[in-house]
Formats: structure tokens, sequence, C-alpha cells
């Protein structure tokens, strides 16, 4: 998902999770087709203008509708 950061872009953080999968996995079962590691968070990098658009990037590719959750974003630091 990660592009290089150019004219003025950031890298962002994203963790996501998939609440369904979660539910399931509580109950001891599995989603039909995502596997349990979605249960917890996974952070991706993300190359944006702003956290905004990080979380309008990553709905893209991982939409609410089939249970993804942003659970944060926050600007990478660079040294």
């Amino acid at each position: 998902m990660e592009r290089t950061p150019h004219n003025g872009d950031q890298v962002f953080e994203v963790s996501i999770y998939n609440k369904d999968v979660r539910s399931l996995v509580k109950d001891n079962q599995s989603h039909a087709f995502f596997d349990d590691q979605w249960a917890d968070e996974k952070v991706q990098d993300v190359v944006a203008e702003t956290a905004d658009h990080a979380r309008k990037v990553v709905k893209e590719r991982f939409p609410p509708d089939e249970g993804f959750v942003i659970a944060s974003v926050t600007p990478c630091r660079v040294d």
C-alpha cells in the first residue's frame, strides 16, 4: 500500500482490524473468508497528504461494510 512520499505527502501508520472476525474468534469460530489474524490490529504504512486522506485510502482497500475498522491513524516521525 505504501508509495514514496513527495510533494508534501506524509507517512501515516494506520492500525486496522476486522470487527466481524474479532467477534467470531471470541466465540472460537472463523470467518468464511478472512483469516483469524484479522481479529488483531494490523499496521499499514500509508503515504497521504493528510490523516483524513490516509483514512480514505485505507477504506478503499479495506471497506467498513466488510467489517474493517480503523483503530488509529498516526503520523510517522521522519528523522
